[in-house]
């Protein structure tokens, strides 16, 4: 099974070459901000509770992002792998989720790391806005407390994946088929 870590700070293109490897690689795309959206949409207990932190720029509590994510990984029990797109984003999500993985006889084979400087992240950002309609990508205050998030929270838990040789460093600037290719070639096969 090849489960695969999609990384990056808000604005990447986590999204956009999830889309990509998943049709290339029969893989099963699990979206954080997805599932977070679905929940709020869906108006869950679990999905009140992310928004009033994502409205504010925060990241949802552990407990509650591993509780959404194991109930979607639940749900696809034949998949031949997973991409994990925004997950894990602190240390102690990639030490539960390499917990919940081993328990189903599973491990990580990378974390794949866009790199973009933060200039380009907030245009991206404001440019889907745009197209989007999604509320948090609008207020360039609440983007930069998101990168700075990214920056103080989520960018350490590479480390993690650093030290058991599983972090693969992606160039994410250029164009979407660049890039795609970038991660092909680290993915391999």
């Amino acid at each position: 099974m090849r489960n695969l870590i999609l990384f990056g700070p808000p604005g990447a293109g986590k999204g956009t070459q999830s889309a990509f490897l998943v049709g290339h690689y029969n893989l099963v795309h699990l979206s954080t901000g997805d599932i977070f959206r679905a929940n709020i949409k869906g108006e869950t207990e679990l999905g009140k509770l992310a928004k009033s932190y994502m409205d504010q720029g925060q990241l949802v509590p552990d407990d509650v992002t591993i509780q959404m994510l194991e109930s979607e990984v639940d749900k696809h029990s034949q998949a031949a792998g997973f991409i994990f797109d925004g997950f894990p984003r602190t240390t102690a999500q990639a030490g539960a989720l390499d917990s919940f993985l081993e328990g189903r006889g599973e491990t990580i084979s990378s974390m794949l790391a866009l790199e973009v400087p933060e200039k380009e992240l907030r245009s991206r950002l404001m440019a889907r806005a745009a197209t989007s309609g999604r509320t948090d990508d609008a207020d360039p205050n609440v983007i930069q407390k998101r990168i700075d998030v990214y920056n103080a929270e989520t960018a350490p838990v590479s480390d993690h994946y650093r030290a058991a040789g599983k972090y693969k460093g992606i160039d994410g600037v250029g164009s979407i088929e660049d890039i795609t290719l970038r991660l092909m070639a680290a993915i391999g096969d």
